[in-house]
């Protein structure tokens, strides 16, 4: 484990009982990156978490933070290490404002002196600044989400732990918090976000780590993931059947008659070759697409399942 990465683990391992929750985890999250940490519900994403923060104890393997071991560097990196994890949790009774003014007390790191215009920062940045003097207990899911999002930045993070950042927003909220995100790795904070939202972590992170089970089944950087699964071809034309033959005969593979075309895997034959010889064999092309693999294709190519299997 290199300390030119802010979040590495080797073998990380939890059971509760009989139940493997985390099979021996080598987690790899480069400094500086936007590492979406993505899996369907009960794929072990926050009790990993969990363990990297210390909230919970490992049964084996090892973990650092920020170049620090885990669990004895956790009186020098936490201060360092902003956190939202299972949900926000605030007085209900105390306003927005009132409740970040009590998390910042109890940070010893935070100088009392700059708490005020910190807080109103805070709020500022999660479009906040105009509910802060509401109680907590009136407030939306979304805005509770928020709040917790702003808990996170009173202070300057070198690492955000981000578990469901956009639980309960809107879209305009999910917007934000997309935003939000990129400002700060552009700042130089490197920020780990869980989410089963394939769509959200397509748009916002550099790097993914993907869940299955317990176990981490794939790991890089959102390009490389996505070359991992074949480009597909799909053509218009009206005569399909004749299409896949020309198709097949250039080498692609899977290749599929639909109603008005034909679809294939390009598999490293050069897509620029594909409507010179469906033209040269007399077959009329009425439309060229290619069609590149999303997240949600690589993650069905790895499990055979969708996002409803683990929950």
């Amino acid at each position: 484990m290199t300390d030119d990465l802010a979040v590495a683990t080797a073998r990380l391992t939890k059971r509760f009982g009989s139940q493997t929750a985390v099979d021996a985890i080598d987690l790899a999250v480069p400094r500086g990156a936007v590492y979406g940490f993505l899996g369907p519900n009960g794929s072990g994403k926050t009790t990993t978490i969990r363990m990297l923060l210390g909230l919970v104890t490992p049964d084996s393997g090892d973990r650092r933070l920020l170049g620090g071991s885990m669990p004895g560097a956790a009186g020098e990196v936490l201060p360092r290490v902003g956190a939202l994890i299972e949900g926000p949790a605030f007085h209900p009774y105390l306003s927005g404002r009132a409740n970040l003014a009590r998390v910042d007390a109890a940070d010893r790191t935070a100088p009392p002196r700059s708490a005020s215009s910190r807080i109103d920062a805070a709020l500022d940045r999660v479009g906040l600044l105009n509910a802060a003097g509401k109680r907590f207990r009136a407030y939306s899911l979304g805005m509770r989400q928020r709040l917790a999002i702003a808990a996170a930045l009173l202070m300057p993070r070198e690492l955000l732990v981000l578990d469901e950042p956009t639980n309960g927003l809107d879209p305009q909220g999910t917007r934000e918090v997309r935003h939000l995100v990129a400002g700060l790795a552009a700042e130089g904070s490197t920020v780990l976000v869980s989410s089963h939202l394939l769509s959200e972590v397509d748009q916002m992170c550099t790097h993914v780590g993907v869940m299955h089970v317990g176990k981490l089944v794939a790991q890089g950087s959102v390009d490389e993931l996505r070359g991992g699964g074949a480009a597909r071809v799909r053509v218009r034309t009206s005569r399909p059947g004749p299409a896949a033959e020309v198709l097949a005969e250039l080498g692609l593979e899977a290749v599929r008659t639909e109603r008005d075309g034909v679809t294939a895997d390009l598999l490293g034959v050069d897509a620029e070759k594909v409507v010179p010889a469906l033209v040269h064999a007399g077959v009329p092309v009425l439309g060229f697409a290619v069609e590149t693999p999303s997240l949600e294709d690589f993650y069905v190519s790895l499990t055979g399942e969708g996002f409803d299997v683990s929950g």
